[in-house]
């Protein structure tokens, strides 16, 4: 497995993404804003279930009917993490002029950054754990299971990063500015996916925690801000059939290729 390639790939979408500004209109539209977002709230589902979570079940097997704990246990952590970094870190979402976390005298450009930056965070640990499985060799995850991980992870950033730079371009930036913004807020995904990954002789014995705790996280993204964001507008069916594309193609990714 090439690692760096593979600590890449979910960059690379976000890049990608944030390259929409340059064919996009100044403005975005309603329609666009909901199937982005419910796309990639649909594949952070899919691959907290099957990258993830079913793989640190299949893990601790080994504890028979307390098979369980590790995963019931790392969700409600990623979870409370996510709060505690929703508490704590001053942003603003897409979409909305609603500043959340404590005071802070930032400028909207870098509160959405952050806001986009949280989410990240979950999505880079989950790639570093599940590319540490795969190094680890006897954890019963493979090299492909992680490259498609990876792919779903790019797949779904292409979303986020015109998530951010689409509104700031419409706020009057520039084209080259915004698309800059869009790709930076992607940075701390492999950052975060390398420290797991340097780590993995270590974190062989509570890698299933740590699969369910990135699990927990993303899915807490999805419920306190992705799905609702969705659901405000007038256009939030067009939402909910982006949330079922995205949901169906990371599972096929990670049932074909894991």
């Amino acid at each position: 497995m090439n690692i760096l390639y593979t600590l890449a790939i979910p960059f690379a979408g976000t890049v990608i993404g944030a390259a929409m500004v340059f064919l996009a209109r100044r403005n975005v539209a309603a329609r666009l804003h909901n199937a982005l977002l419910g796309f990639a709230a649909g594949v952070m589902v899919a691959a907290s279930v099957w990258s993830l979570i079913i793989p640190a079940i299949e893990l601790s097997e080994h504890m028979a009917r307390l098979s369980w704990v590790p995963a019931a246990v790392g969700i409600i952590l990623g979870m409370l993490f996510l709060l505690l970094l929703d508490t704590l870190v001053p942003h603003m979402h897409p979409g909305t002029d609603t500043r959340e976390g404590p005071s802070s005298s930032l400028g909207k450009r870098q509160m959405l950054m952050l806001a986009v930056t949280l989410h990240n965070i979950p999505e880079g640990m989950a790639v570093g754990a599940v590319i540490a499985g795969a190094l680890a060799g006897n954890m019963g995850i493979s090299a492909a299971a992680a490259t498609a991980l990876a792919i779903g992870m790019a797949i779904q950033n292409i979303p986020e990063g015109a998530i951010i730079s689409l509104p700031l371009r419409a706020d009057g930036m520039s084209r080259r500015k915004a698309f800059g913004y869009g790709a930076l807020s992607g940075i701390v995904e492999p950052i975060s996916a390398v420290v797991m990954v340097l780590l993995y002789e270590y974190i062989s014995p509570i890698l299933p925690y740590l699969l369910t705790f990135s699990a927990g996280a993303m899915l807490y993204v999805v419920v306190e801000e992705l799905i609702p964001e969705t659901q405000q507008s007038e256009h939030s069916n067009i939402g909910t059939i982006a949330f079922a594309i995205g949901f169906v193609i990371m599972m096929i990714l990670d049932v074909a290729l894991g």
